[in-house]
C-alpha cells in the first residue's frame, strides 16, 4: 500500500509537471518522455540559469566566491579561445582531468559551449588506464591538473596538454587557456548532438566510454530537478518550507555521473551553491556544513558513515543539513536509523542510477526509506520507466527477480566505438541493462540483490575483476587468480584475490599487491591476496568457482 509521502510524491509530482507547473512534458520521437520547455542543450542551459540565479553564489572553493554570473562570464570567454585558439570542432573529444575545483566546472561549461565532446578523466586513473581511455576516445586536447597532466604525459601519447595551475583563484587557473587567445564563431548545437562522454568499468575488464548526447544530459538534471521541486512543494504545502538556501558539499568527483549530473548541473536549475571540496576528509566536511551552512550532502556512503563516528562531531552546529544522500554503492541498512538518531535535522536519503542512464534510476527518501532501508526506492516516473527483465527480455511480475532494465531519454547514446558492447547494453525497445539483478514489490520499490557482471563496487568506485586479475597475472610467478568482492563495513566491499602460483616461482603478498599497485588505480589492489598452494576450484565450464571462494575466503578482510 502506498504511504502517505508516497501519495503526497505523485500528486506534487503532477502538479509540477501537469499543467500550470513550472516543468512542461512531452514525448520524443521514440516515445519517451522529455521536458520540453526547458532548454535541451547544454549551452542554453548554462545561459539561461546562469542569466536567471547571475547574483546568486555559485561556487565556494579556496576562499574564492563566485556567482552564477560570474561562471557564465569566464565560460563565454573561454568558449571562443577553445574554438579558434585551439582549433576545437563540433564533435572534437576535450579531456578534463583535474580535481574538484571552479576550473573543473568553468572548462567543462566552456567546452560543451564550444560545440566539443566534454570528456571526463577518472582522476584516480594512473599512466596505463589512462593510456587505455586517451587511445579511446582520441582527444584533441587535455586540460589538467599537474598531478594528472604529469600522469598523461607519461603515456607518451604525445596529445596537447595545458596545465592549469588549479590552486589559484579562477582567473589565474584559466590563465594558460585564456593566453592562447583567438576567436571563432561557436557552432548551433542541438539536442541530439554529442556532450559526454564518462567511463565506466564492465565486465570486459577495460573501462568503455559512454557518449552521450545533450538531450540526455539536460533530461537527466531536470529529473532531479522535477524531484526536488515536488519534496520542496511539500515541505511548503505542510507549513515548513526550507528555513536555508540550498547548499551543496562537493565531495564526490565531479568526473562521476552523480557529481556532474545531480550535484553539479542540478545545481544550477535550483540556484543552489557548491562547496568544493579538494579532496575527502570528514573533520573538514563537518566545518564546512557549519560554516557553509550547508542542507544537502550527498556522497557514497562510506563519506556519511564517517561524519557520524567522527569524534569531532557532536562539536559542530549541523543543524543547517537537512538531507543525507547516498549513492553509487549499496548503504547497509543498519546505518539508516544510525544516521536520522546522529544528525536530528537531517534525513537519510539513497538514489540508484547509472553511468548509462545519467544518474537517473530510483529514488528512495526521507519517511520512506526509514520504512524500507533495504530498498533503492520507487523509479522516477514519470521520466524514467523501470522493468525487471526475465528470459527473453520478458518484463516480470511484482516480486519476481530478473535484470533491472532502465528506459529514459536521459539515456546513453552508445559506448565510444564499440558497437557490440552498445548493442548487448540495449533491449530491443530501448531500455538499458543494467547488470543488476533485482526485483519491484507491491508498491513499486526497486530491491537489488545481485550483480550479473563481475563487478565490484568499493565505496561508490567501480572494480572489474578480469582488469585486476589480468595485472595480477602480467606477474611472471602467477598461474591462476581469481579476484572477488566481499562484505566490508565502511566501503559495502573490497577487492580480494586468491592466486596460485606457477611451478618453481615464489612471491609473497605484499610483492603481488606492489605490483598490482603499479599498474592500477589505488582503489582497486585487493585488500587482502591469499596465495593458494592448491590450484583454485572450477566449475565444469572450466571458470573458477568464485562462489566456493568467496564463500571459502568471507572472513579474510577484516574491514
Amino acid at each position: 500500500m502506498p504511504t502517505e509521502l508516497d501519495r503526497k510524491m505523485d500528486q506534487m509530482i503532477a502538479a509540477v509537471t501537469g499543467e500550470g507547473g513550472p516543468i512542461k512534458l512531452g514525448t520524443d520521437d521514440q516515445g519517451r518522455v522529455i521536458v520540453t520547455n526547458l532548454p535541451p542543450t547544454l549551452p542554453i542551459f548554462f545561459d539561461a540559469f546562469c542569466m536567471l540565479n547571475q547574483s546568486s553564489e555559485a561556487i565556494v572553493a579556496d576562499g574564492e566566491r563566485l556567482t552564477f554570473g560570474d561562471l557564465l562570464a569566464y565560460a563565454n570567454r573561454l568558449a571562443p579561445v577553445l574554438a579558434g585558439g585551439f582549433g576545437i570542432n563540433k564533435g572534437d573529444r576535450v579531456a578534463i582531468a583535474m580535481r574538484n575545483c571552479p576550473a573543473w566546472i568553468l572548462t567543462y561549461m566552456a567546452v560543451v559551449k564550444a560545440g566539443g565532446v566534454a570528456t571526463l578523466i577518472n582522476g584516480w586513473w594512473q599512466p596505463h588506464e589512462l593510456e587505455h581511455g586517451l587511445k579511446l576516445t582520441e582527444p584533441k586536447l587535455v586540460i589538467a591538473d599537474a598531478a594528472r597532466a604529469e600522469r598523461v604525459a607519461a603515456t607518451g601519447l604525445g596529445i596537447e596538454t595545458v596545465t592549469l595551475p588549479v590552486d589559484r583563484p579562477a582567473a589565474e587557473a584559466l590563465a594558460p587557456l585564456l593566453d592562447r587567445g583567438g576567436d571563432a564563431e561557436l557552432p548551433q548545437i542541438g539536442p541530439d548532438d554529442d556532450a559526454t562522454i564518462l567511463f565506466t568499468s564492465g565486465s570486459t575488464g577495460t573501462a568503455k566510454g559512454a557518449l552521450s548526447t545533450h538531450r540526455a544530459v539536460t533530461t537527466g538534471t531536470y529529473t532531479y530537478s522535477a524531484s526536488l521541486a515536488a519534496l520542496k512543494a511539500i515541505l511548503e504545502s505542510e507549513g515548513r518550507p526550507p528555513a536555508n538556501p540550498p547548499r551543496t558539499l562537493i565531495n564526490v568527483p565531479l568526473f562521476h555521473v552523480t557529481g556532474e549530473v545531480p550535484v553539479m548541473l542540478n545545481s544550477f536549475v535550483i540556484n543552489r551553491c557548491m562547496v568544493l571540496m579538494k579532496k575527502w576528509d570528514a573533520g573538514e566536511a563537518l566545518r564546512l556544513i557549519q560554516d557553509e551552512k550547508i542542507t544537502y550532502f550527498v556522497g557514497v556512503p562510506t563519506m556519511s558513515l564517517e561524519l557520524m563516528q567522527h569524534p569531532d562531531r557532536e562539536t559542530y552546529d549541523l543543524s543547517t543539513l537537512t538531507d543525507l544522500a547516498a549513492g553509487g554503492a549499496p548503504r547497509p541498512a543498519a546505518h539508516v536509523a544510525r544516521l536520522r538518531e546522529a544528525f536530528k535535522t537531517a534525513q537519510p536519503a539513497l538514489g540508484y542510477g547509472l553511468t548509462e542512464t545519467n544518474a537517473v534510476g530510483c529514488g528512495n527518501v526521507w519517511s520512506n526509506y526509514a520504512a524500507k532501508p533495504d530498498s533503492t526506492g520507487r523509479p522516477q516516473r514519470p521520466l524514467v520507466d523501470l522493468v525487471i527483465l526475465g528470459p527473453d527480455d520478458r518484463p516480470l511480475p511484482a516480486g519476481e527477480r530478473g535484470e533491472i532494465a532502465i528506459r529514459s531519454a536521459a539515456n546513453f547514446k552508445e559506448y565510444w566505438r564499440d558497437a557490440a558492447a552498445t548493442a548487448a547494453a540495449f533491449t530491443a525497445d530501448g531500455y538499458v541493462r543494467s547488470g543488476d539483478i533485482g526485483y519491484l514489490d507491491e508498491d513499486d520499490y526497486l530491491f537489488i540483490v545481485d550483480r550479473k557482471k563481475d563487478i565490484i563496487i568499493r565505496g561508490g568506485e567501480n572494480i572489474a575483476c578480469p582488469e585486476v586479475e589480468a595485472a595480477l597475472y602480467s606477474h611472471a610467478g602467477v598461474d591462476e587468480a581469481s579476484v572477488f568482492g566481499i562484505p566490508d563495513e565502511r566501503l559495502g566491499e573490497v577487492p580480494v584475490a586468491v592466486v596460485h602460483l606457477a611451478d618453481g616461482q615464489a612471491a609473497t603478498e605484499d610483492e603481488l599487491r606492489d605490483h598490482v599497485a603499479g599498474l592500477l588505480a589505488p582503489f582497486k589492489v585487493p585488500a587482502a591476496i591469499v596465495i593458494s598452494a592448491e590450484p583454485l576450484p572450477k566449475l565444469g565450464t572450466g571458470k573458477f568457482d568464485k562462489v566456493t571462494l568467496r564463500q571459502r575466503y568471507k572472513d579474510l578482510h577484516g574491514g
